[in-house]
């Protein structure tokens, strides 16, 4: 089995199941599905509102002898109405309750962004807390406690910019296990990759097939599925796979996990056949060429007011947060 190993030695299967969109009877089955095939690192997260039938699911294979709990990782996220550090605990406990654990493999903090107690998704400025009130480094400081308490074993993040990251690291002196980014040929991060890599910060990659079926909920319009770009189906055909599989095989040879999203047997199967799929350094190359900088997941659902921007959340055109001194900042 591929792993992704974390800067501590920990071996992290390289390959899991995203559990994102997926209404629950869909997605025990899916469960099922996936550790029948072999998949050992399911990811959730409180928001996805499907993880009391992710536990079920868990349950059940684990009695009927599909997997044993040790050998799978299971992932959750903090949601953002649970940054404050008294919220932090309470909100692993309720997902370990749902998910019928004992503890994770790994928590990570699901946006830089902070919302008021009991919002899901925010409705009007009001409905945001500034990271002013709340910084990311309390929050952070709350979840390494977690690990201390046994509730998770690594603690990461999740659509964290390198400045963030490296705040949280020099406030505390831990970095995150794990950035979880969107990661797919059109938006590849290569400068982000490379900067976790320098920090210990090990890269998963969500949303890697381009995410064509969020399109209509976050109100976005496709010119060309990736799935359907030439260069992607050419390369497909020349190593009898499907596109994919090829843009799996993509994520997993940058040396990122990867956590692609299906309710459907068959693809979960598919999915999991790309771990077997080598891409020459010609395919590399030809996908690369793919770049265009262009999020799916763009944030946008937090743009209400002026509580939080794309320059905030991204570090885009903004000043960025260096380690080299506290005092000092560099435009990007």
């Amino acid at each position: 089995m591929k792993t992704q190993r974390l800067s501590d030695g920990t071996e992290m299967p390289a390959l899991g199941l995203g559990t994102w969109k997926s209404e629950p009877e869909q997605v025990y089955r899916a469960v099922r599905a996936a550790l029948e095939v072999g998949y050992r690192h399911i990811d959730c997260a409180a928001i996805y509102q499907n993880e009391e039938e992710v536990g079920r699911a868990l349950s059940d294979a684990f009695s009927a002898g599909d997997a044993r709990r040790e050998d799978v990782w299971i992932t959750s996220k903090l949601w953002n109405d649970a940054h404050r550090p008294q919220d932090v605990e309470p909100a692993i406990e309720t997902s370990l309750r749902k998910l019928r654990l004992d503890y994770l493999d790994l928590y990570l903090i699901h946006w830089p962004v902070a919302l008021q107690p009991g919002t899901l998704l925010p409705s009007g400025p009001a409905d945001f807390i500034p990271l002013s009130d709340v910084p990311l480094e309390t929050t952070w400081q709350a979840m390494l406690a977690l690990r201390e308490r046994g509730l998770t074993r690594q603690a990461g993040v999740s659509n964290f910019s390198i400045g963030q990251i490296r705040r949280i690291r020099d406030a505390t002196g831990t970095a995150p296990a794990v950035n979880q980014i969107e990661l797919h040929p059109y938006l590849q991060q290569s400068a982000l990759i490379e900067a976790c890599g320098e920090l210990g910060v090990a890269v998963t990659a969500y949303s890697p097939l381009g995410s064509p079926d969020s399109a209509a909920f976050l109100g976005r319009k496709d010119d060309l599925l990736l799935t359907q770009h030439p260069t992607i189906t050419a390369i497909a055909e020349a190593r009898s796979a499907t596109p994919g599989q090829v843009l799996i095989a993509w994520a997993l040879a940058r040396g990122t996990s990867v956590i692609p999203k299906s309710v459907n047997r068959g693809r979960i199967a598919e999915n999991w056949g790309a771990r077997d799929l080598t891409l020459t350094l010609a395919d590399m190359t030809a996908i690369a060429a793919l770049e265009r900088h262009q999020r799916m997941v763009d944030g946008r659902f937090w743009f209400i007011g002026e509580t939080y921007s794309p320059q905030t959340l991204w570090d885009e055109g903004c000043l960025l947060y260096t380690s080299d001194a506290a005092d000092e900042v560099v435009p990007v």
